[in-house]
């Protein structure tokens, strides 16, 4: 399509597409891609899964030529109609059978979630505990583990003040000190 064409006529590929959308439309309803719905009205129509040997040939005349089986058309346009009629279930099964993980609910959900609260709560509160016991006299219950003889102030004689008005240190000074 050029784009002159599309200015003249800006709805020509939705009218060329007309019983596409119609198939579009019903795979957004089942929130399923199109090419499984597909699969699905080709089973609701015949009873059977869609062979192997036709699976290219329709989704390459789906796909590249906009055409659309008589039965994907019509299980299309009933999905539409119940979903306007609000009697669709879009969550059925039935509708997700080519799903390879498709689960309208996580087994054993809570138990699982509440499990694994309590394995993060235990392991947190465990290393917290243990590294607690391993500082003899912790000065903080949280990380960083500092104890308290490392925090308390050097009891050496030291003098304080600027460094340029400070007296130099003698040797006996600097042995003394342990100063180098």
């Amino acid at each position: 399509m050029t784009l002159i064409q599309t200015l003249l006529k800006p709805d020509r590929e939705e009218l060329e597409m007309k019983e596409r959308l119609v198939v579009i439309s019903a795979a957004n309803t089942l929130q399923v891609g199109e090419f499984q719905l597909l699969q699905l009205a080709y089973r609701e129509w015949f009873n059977e899964d869609l062979p192997e040997a036709l699976v290219a040939r329709l989704f390459t005349a789906y796909m590249l030529r906009n055409e659309v089986p008589h039965w994907a058309r019509h299980y299309a346009r009933r999905i539409v109609e119940l979903d306007g009629l609000g009697k669709l279930d879009e969550q059925e099964p039935s509708y997700h059978r080519y799903d390879v993980d498709y689960r309208t609910y996580a087994p054993k959900g809570l138990q699982r979630f509440c499990v694994a609260v309590a394995m993060v709560i235990l392991t947190i509160g465990g290393s917290i505990l243990v590294a607690n016991k391993l500082v003899g006299s912790s000065a903080s219950v949280l990380p960083p583990y500092f104890d308290e003889r490392e925090l308390k102030a050097p009891t050496a004689n030291l003098i304080w003040g600027r460094a340029d008005s400070l007296p130099r240190p003698g040797a006996a000074d600097i042995e003394e000190n342990g100063m180098d």
